[in-house]
């Protein structure tokens, strides 16, 4: 099994982070991981994505030219990204800030109004969260806990007080793809 992802957004959406997060879990599950960010000099606004390869064997190289999966939380990176994406590789993208459907039918898309869904939670910031619990929800390379502990440990004690919110915002992102 390996799965290469790239997860792409404006800065600020938590695009790195998610990143770490999913590198973590899969370090966590026993697997060889590799992450590999690039983003502008704007420390929010600018345009970031990461690349993020979980493997069960060693990874050969950070580098993602072909992901399997594409998380695209702003309309360019959905433009520029999904063109990448192997046939019949998952898109998932953030429905309420992207207002086109993807060009491509040889792709399994999911659109995940991730917005909306931090909104109705009462924090915005946990809009990232919501789009990988979507992500594990058709991708279940690990449980929710898994993915709870490597933001623990991303988040350090003294964020405990976060985990809690976070980990409804996951769950959440889970149900709609689930359905």
């Amino acid at each position: 099994m390996e799965k290469q992802l790239i997860i792409a957004g404006f800065g600020g959406q938590g695009v790195l982070l998610m990143g770490q997060l999913l590198a973590y879990s899969g370090m966590l599950s026993g697997r060889e991981v590799t992450w590999m960010p690039a983003y502008g000099p704007e420390m929010r606004g600018g345009s970031a994505n990461c690349s993020v390869v979980i493997s069960d064997r060693p990874v050969g190289s950070p580098k993602v030219e072909e992901p399997d999966t594409v998380i695209a939380m702003n309309r360019p990176s959905m433009e520029l990204f999904e063109k990448t994406l192997v046939p019949g590789g998952i898109l998932l993208y953030n429905s309420s800030l992207i207002d086109v459907k993807p060009s491509r039918t040889d792709i399994k898309a999911y659109p995940v109004p991730v917005n909306d869904i931090a909104n109705d939670l009462g924090n915005t910031r946990v809009a990232n969260m919501v789009m990988l619990g979507a992500y594990i929800g058709v991708e279940p390379l690990f449980d929710v806990d898994t993915l709870v502990e490597a933001l623990r440990h991303k988040l350090g004690p003294a964020k405990e007080k976060l985990i809690p919110l976070n980990r409804t915002a996951i769950e959440k992102g889970i149900e709609t793809v689930k359905g």
